[in-house]
């Protein structure tokens, strides 16, 4: 009866094992095709952020287009044109892409 009892505590113990490889294993997959992705992603935008020039074609956050006028580092905000004679103050953050290299939609 003892020899069961401690075959099945052996058994148990290379279970937890296999266990903790599988979570570990769980966490590199997600990471390999969730966080790494989104990781590049934001560098990228970071780097366009960064590179802004006035006159460049913008995608604003909500989805508004429109050209740099100004940008104002020292209060990291960025005039965008949206329509001839109407300028609107976002937040250098919230630009997101270059308009001029997206392909219009086709309705």
């Amino acid at each position: 009866m003892s020899t069961m009892l401690l075959a099945a505590q052996g058994a148990a113990g290379g279970g937890g094992m296999g266990m903790l490889i599988m979570i570990v294993a769980m966490f590199v997959i997600m990471w390999f095709f969730m966080i790494r992705p989104q990781q590049k992603k934001q560098k990228e935008i970071r780097n366009f952020q960064n590179s802004l020039q006035e006159g460049s074609s913008v995608v604003t956050n909500g989805g508004i287009y429109g050209k740099v006028k100004h940008i104002d580092l020292s209060t990291n905000k960025v005039e965008v044109e949206i329509a001839r004679g109407v300028v609107i103050e976002v937040d250098k953050n919230y630009i997101f892409a270059d308009a001029s290299s997206q392909a219009p939609n086709k309705a």
